[in-house]
């Protein structure tokens, strides 16, 4: 079958459901929903079969699904209608949550629908972001799969809407105005967490902090201290503790709101109004955990982007781990396991040229640890999809693990960068040069199950985040427990050994930096123009061309 996807952007979940379908046997194009006029466009182009929308925020024009079956992903139970589903559902501590596949019809969200799914909301109140990358995520790809199904069934017809079913149990809400996002530092934690976390990652709870007019993001529930309102008690790795109304919350992120103005740490936002306050333990990014014979290196970075500060602090741990008397060391990232260096902090940066420098080698500082580790045996656990430099830094190890259902994008094409962490040693030691050349060229992203076929991950397991990382730790406990552990080690240092003297790895280190030098200081592959882009979440102005397939066939008729 040909499927189209219509999406406003090729997002982690637009991309776990183009992998789907590929995997089914379909042949899948994408079209960015840029405008009418180019949906329409796509539609006369590819000629599909089917039209999926997994993650469109525009309205599908009355031309495309007059011609052609279409289908939207709506991140919300049957008859839940509006922009702010997400939100409204964390916002009102919704026990249940759901979503539903829709044919796009004259009345927003009100088509016939073509299959649900329900899930248990968290007791905890969810960042949105986790929300969708998560649960909602892995229903939507379910449902993917079976409209896909469905659409090749001619005797399938749709259930119209009727709010007299009784699964229909959601309804017409409105969009979320910026009142209903408004923080005041008075509330309970409680109601401030989930006030916050219903617009993380966009567009934010909006407060006043330190006289600053701020966004802010990324909150946890910090002490039970007594204070102000408001005020801000400490800081600690880039967060603050700020005093609530019933005592305090740790803010990781913050955005000024003024023009141009970037999401970065609280503390670096807020600069020198807190730069006076203490360290003040009880926040981490990072922890260490050990016990029968397996250490534990937990690090979870916001929306996996990695500061020079952070890959400094995480180099660190890894040096602590590597010393410790274990057989096997889990390195184990959070939401998202990593996608490279940080952008956000690069383009704030006084000399965005020069922090990006910094930022690549602290990086491969944390891949070079990985890499050397030679007295145990290293485990990455990807419990959350990796990009980028993110990719290679996880593949220095021993035994790759990746959770089922996370993607894979082991490039940097779309950043104009050549990459470094190690890559060229890494990826090519894995999969092969040609396969390496093909995977960095190709430019596309690639599941669990195809990851592990290709040799970039030894294990897929299932499950959700907290079964993925007991199972993680099972494994890493059966690895040290192995009567052969001492022999793997062995190999491993011969093998290491065998390398360094073959080409060591500062070789690799020095080309890639020679080539990441002429892109982030020459700019000769369009690094700036793409960085500020990414921060300043420009819309795209195209489809990219290895992903509108039916453009490429146009273009050869």
């Amino acid at each position: 079958m040909r499927v189209l996807l219509l999406c406003s952007s090729f997002n982690g979940l637009s991309q776990r459901a183009w992998l789907e379908l590929r995997r089914a046997g379909h042949e899948v194009s994408v079209e960015l929903a840029i405008s009418e006029q180019v949906m329409l466009e796509a539609v006369e182009l590819a000629k599909p079969d089917l039209v999926i929308c997994p993650f469109l925020k525009d309205r599908v024009p009355e031309g495309v699904w007059r011609r052609v079956r279409t289908v939207i992903v709506h991140p919300g139970p049957p008859g839940d209608r509006g922009p702010s589903s997400l939100d409204w559902a964390i916002a009102d501590a919704e026990t249940e949550w759901g979503v539903t596949a829709l044919q796009a019809a004259q009345e927003m969200d009100a088509g016939p629908i073509w299959g649900y799914r329900m899930f248990p909301m968290p007791a905890e109140a969810p960042r949105k972001s986790s929300l969708y990358n998560g649960p909602v995520a892995d229903a939507a790809v379910e449902l993917v799969a079976e409209v896909a199904l469905r659409a090749a069934d001619p005797g399938f017809v749709p259930t119209p809407l009727d709010y007299g079913r009784p699964e229909v149990v959601g309804r017409l809400r409105p969009a979320m105005r910026h009142a209903d996002r408004e923080v005041s530092w008075s509330e309970p934690t409680e109601a401030l967490l989930r006030r916050v976390r219903a617009a993380d990652g966009a567009p934010g709870g909006r407060a006043v902090l330190c006289g600053l007019r701020v966004r802010v993001f990324d909150v946890h529930r910090g002490p039970a201290l007594s204070g102000e309102p408001g005020t801000v008690a400490a800081r600690r790795e880039g967060a603050v503790l700020v005093h609530t109304g019933d005592g305090t919350v740790w803010v990781g992120h913050l955005r000024a709101e003024e023009p141009g103005a970037v999401k970065l740490t609280a503390a670096a936002v807020l600069g020198e109004r807190v730069a006076h306050l203490e360290e003040r333990p009880g926040y981490t990014e990072i922890t260490y955990e050990r016990g029968a014979g397996v250490g534990v290196v937990s690090f979870d970075f916001y929306n996996g982007a990695m500061s020079t500060d952070q890959c400094r602090r995480l180099t660190s741990a890894l040096r602590y781990a590597v010393e410790q008397d274990t057989r096997v060391l889990v390195v184990r990232g959070g939401e998202v396991f990593s996608n490279g260096i940080h952008l956000n902090v690069i383009e704030a940066s006084a000399h965005p040229e020069l922090e990006a420098w910094r930022n690549i080698n602290a990086i491969n500082q944390v891949c070079r640890e990985i890499v050397t580790c030679t007295g145990q045996l290293v485990v990455t656990s990807l419990g959350g999809n990796a990009g980028a430099g993110g990719v290679m830094m996880g593949l220095g190890a021993d035994r790759v693990v990746v959770r089922e259902g996370v993607v894979l994008n082991p490039h940097y094409r779309t950043m104009g960068l050549y990459g470094s962490e190690l890559w060229t040693y890494v990826l090519r030691r894995r999969v092969g040069q040609a396969e390496a050349a093909r995977l960095t060229g190709a430019a596309l992203p690639i599941g669990a199950e195809r990851a592990r076929e290709a040799g970039l991950a030894d294990e897929v397991f299932g499950g959700g985040r907290a079964e993925f990382e007991r199972a993680v730790l099972d494994y890493a406990e059966r690895l040290a427990a192995d009567a052969s552990w001492e022999r793997w080690v062995e190999a491993k240092r011969r093998v290491r050994e065998e390398d360094e003297r073959r080409k060591p790895l500062d070789a690799y280190r020095v080309q890639e930096l020679a080539e990441m030098s002429l892109d982030m200081f020459e700019d000769r592959s369009g690094f700036r123009a793409a960085r500020r882009a990414f921060v300043g979440k420009e819309r795209a102005s195209a489809t990219p061309a290895h992903l509108a397939a039916h453009r490429e066939t146009a273009s050869h008729m």
